[in-house]
């Protein structure tokens, strides 16, 4: 039923594991090496056709170039503005409808809990002319308060499907003690429930920060202007009008990576026992 660990098997499979991970990860990485070389070349070098060969070492000049002359700075502070909000709403609403759906039992539970996870299924290029009709409508198109109510309207359900399992896995019986204690549900729920639920949350807003930060296609549905647009969509205005400056945008590339690599090492720990929390018993 489960795959035989690689130490217990045959030699010559070990062997074509041995050879054949190297190479599957040179393959992943290859994409991300070509970014990092660029973004140190010239526009001459790469006029020439030197794509894969030794970089001319441009790279102080391509990243002050990207500082300088280009709105990035912009983009990352709206990215910041739109991600941290995100985070903030969507953990905070599903931890709530988490703790109700994994606590209260009623009729409609399932019902409601499969309403939360049904947006998720539904594909986004379907809902793109709907909801920038919709954010047109208010007149939310084009601001970072209409970016930042999206992504929290439809984060929600994956949450709330995240932290209802988590919170149904915790032990019912300090729940009951604290409503003998006397303890409101809302103090249960502060005070019993969030505590035990810390890793997951952890977990959860490390991968939505990563989601949202990372989200180009609503980028350039909900927005135009460079007032809000993030900066995985303003990426696309570093390349010239007539020349394709793609040592610019690899620079701006390995600049936009940067935050949520080091959130993921900053919170590895937390984002690791998240994951694994009651994976075992005793």
């Amino acid at each position: 039923m489960f795959p035989t660990p690689i130490a217990q098997t045959r030699p010559a499979t070990r062997w074509l594991y041995r050879i054949v991970l190297p190479l599957s990860l040179l393959v992943w990485l290859l994409p991300l090496l070509a970014v990092a070389l660029t973004a140190g070349r010239s526009e001459a070098d790469l006029a020439a056709g030197n794509f894969w060969g030794w970089p001319t070492w441009h790279y102080g000049d391509n990243f002050a170039s990207v500082f300088n002359n280009t709105p990035t700075l912009q983009y990352i502070w709206n990215s910041f503005r739109i991600t941290v909000p995100v985070v903030i709403g969507a953990l905070a609403l599903s931890s709530l409808s988490g703790f109700a759906l994994g606590v209260y039992r009623f009729k409609a539970n399932l019902l409601v809990f499969f309403l939360f996870v049904g947006g998720n299924f539904v594909p986004f290029q379907i809902l793109m002319v709907p909801v920038r009709d919709f954010s047109l409508h208010l007149g939310l198109y084009d601001t970072v308060t209409g970016l930042v109510l999206f992504h929290i309207a439809f984060q929600t359900g994956f949450c709330t499907f995240f932290m209802r399992n988590f919170i149904r896995e915790l032990p019912f019986e300090l729940i009951e003690a604290a409503r003998i204690e006397g303890a409101t549900e809302f103090q249960i729920y502060r005070k019993v429930v969030l505590p035990l639920v810390m890793p997951a949350l952890a977990a959860l807003s490390v991968l939505i920060f990563t989601f949202i930060w990372n989200d180009y296609f609503w980028a350039t549905v909900l927005v135009n202007g460079d007032q809000s647009m993030p900066i995985t969509g303003g990426l696309r205005s570093l390349n010239g009008q007539w020349v394709a400056r793609w040592n610019l945008v690899s620079a701006g590339a390995i600049l936009a990576a940067l935050p949520p690599v080091l959130i993921f090492f900053l919170m590895q720990k937390q984002f690791i026992a998240g994951l694994t929390m009651g994976a075992t018993k005793g």
